[in-house]
């Protein structure tokens, strides 16, 4: 499975602030096989984070592409803005998911915005900017991710069982 990072950080990407989320999305991703193929920090801004997710899913061809950050309330948080801008079909199982897993632990879970879906064969998956936010949120969608993957780039049977 070849897996893309993408980290939205303005002070991330101005190098004045370290990028822990990525370290958890890196060390998580290994459990189901995935190998990391492209990774990088960006602004929060609403272009650029759809030019790199064009770019992850139409040059490079990747699987997945996890973001992490973004997904908030902030006047800069653009993620799931640009995510849909670029996916033809949207997945809200996966961040409907995420919410009710972190909802257990944190009421302030409903306040996140992420989204998921599907340009040609990539998966694309907002996550949130903590470590720990991406930590709990990893756990609840890595299960499904290979069969969805496996379906996705047609390396895969169907999902119906007997």
């Amino acid at each position: 499975m070849k897996v893309g990072i993408l980290t939205m950080s303005d002070k991330g990407s101005r190098g004045e602030r370290e990028d822990k989320s990525s370290e958890e999305i890196i060390e998580k991703i290994k459990q189901i096989q995935g190998q990391v193929e492209y990774y990088k920090i960006i602004p929060d801004d609403f272009d650029v984070i759809k030019e790199e997710l064009f770019y992850c899913c139409d040059m490079l061809e990747l699987d997945l592409v996890l973001t992490t950050g973004g997904t908030g309330f902030s006047p800069r948080d653009n993620t799931p803005e640009a995510t849909m801008a670029v996916v033809q079909k949207q997945v809200p199982g996966i961040p409907e998911a995420m919410r009710m897993k972190s909802f257990s632990k944190t009421p302030k879970a409903m306040l996140s915005r992420a989204v998921a879906g599907i340009r040609g064969d990539t998966l694309i998956i907002n996550l949130p900017g903590s470590p720990k936010g991406v930590r709990e949120c990893l756990e609840v969608v890595l299960p499904v991710l290979p069969h969805g993957i496996d379906i996705l780039t047609g390396r895969g049977g169907e999902c119906g069982g007997k």
